[in-house]
């Protein structure tokens, strides 16, 4: 069976792996936090519930139907399916979730406010600011259409006292703004603690950052 990321299903569970393994490198999933996920035919690849990702391989991985039916694997998927299933589903573009708990994000994501446009890095995250959605307990449909709602638009979103997702149009793609939304988050939590309010960048300057990006180099 080939995805619609042309790899075959072997291939493409390597590669979720491979990022899973990434960002816990990083320090972005304490506790076993976080998943990964990516589109196939049928619906999903996502990575496990519970295992810690050192020891995921990809016979570990779960696909799931875009309604949350188990296609194929014998362990739990991850809790958070619900919203991997919900964003696949209302987002066509979106090839690759990753969601994390790194550090500073999440720390953000606690006062519920979002990112703004303070930086022009912020335009990789695809529009003039990083949202924050509105609470909802993990794993519920509620904490799904949150997020849903507040990636309009976006390619992604704080959850609320919870953490960070990232949609791409390649694996690669999503680990890529993840990564930067953490060094977004680092960078604006280090102006607020300063007692300094950073200058935001207006709508016009980020619609031209915004179009400079779309064929410069970017990953997806």
């Amino acid at each position: 069976m080939m995805s619609r990321q042309g790899m075959n299903r072997q291939d493409l569970a390597a590669e979720i792996v491979a990022v899973a393994q990434a960002i816990d490198k990083a320090g972005f999933c304490p506790s076993k936090s976080g998943n990964v996920s990516a589109r196939t035919e049928g619906g999903f690849l996502v990575t496990p519930s519970g295992l810690p990702y050192a020891r995921t391989t990809p016979d570990d991985l779960i696909e799931l139907s875009l309604d949350g039916a188990v296609l194929s694997g014998e362990r739990k998927p991850s809790s958070e399916w619900p919203f991997h299933a919900a964003i696949y589903r209302a987002r066509p573009d979106a090839q690759a979730i990753v969601h994390t708990h790194s550090p500073r994000a999440t720390a953000l994501s606690s006062t519920r406010r979002g990112i703004p446009a303070f930086h022009y890095m912020i335009a990789l995250c695809g529009g003039a600011d990083v949202r924050c959605a509105e609470y909802a307990t993990f794993g519920t449909p509620e904490l799904a259409e949150n997020a849903v709602r507040a990636l309009e638009g976006r390619k992604a979103v704080l959850l609320a006292n919870h953490g960070v997702i990232a949609l791409g149009g390649s694996l690669a793609g999503a680990h890529q703004i993840v990564a930067e939304v953490e060094n977004l988050a680092g960078q604006y939590l280090d102006i607020l603690a300063s007692g300094l309010e950073p200058v935001i960048l207006d709508e016009a300057e980020m619609a031209r950052v915004g179009a400079k990006f779309a064929g410069y180099g970017k990953v997806g």
